[in-house]
């Protein structure tokens, strides 16, 4: 599995749907997509969520991504994370 970052923007519209049962919806939308929700943040600035999510592939995080917008209105710009010290063996 790898660590992915989705970082949300709500349009307009989207703003208007916030609720805990549409965050159970895409939650689970997730799940049934072979991702693990690690954790989920809402933000002030350029975005407005951060969801910290492990996915198998890249495959499955991009169909989980239009799922989410087609679901929510909501677009996300996804990237992988590893950590330091798996940064440090590749650069090694």
């Amino acid at each position: 599995m790898t660590t992915f970052l989705m970082f949300g923007k709500y349009s307009s519209e989207a703003i208007k749907g916030v609720s805990g049962a549409r965050t159970v919806e895409a939650n689970n939308l997730i799940k049934k997509n072979g991702g693990e929700v690690i954790s989920q943040y809402a933000l002030l600035g350029e975005n407005d969520l951060l969801f910290i999510v492990n996915f198998p592939s890249v495959d499955d995080v991009i169909k989980s991504s239009a799922a989410l917008n087609k679901l929510t209105g909501i677009s996300f710009n996804s990237v992988p994370a590893i950590t330091i010290e798996q940064f440090d063996k590749i650069i090694a």
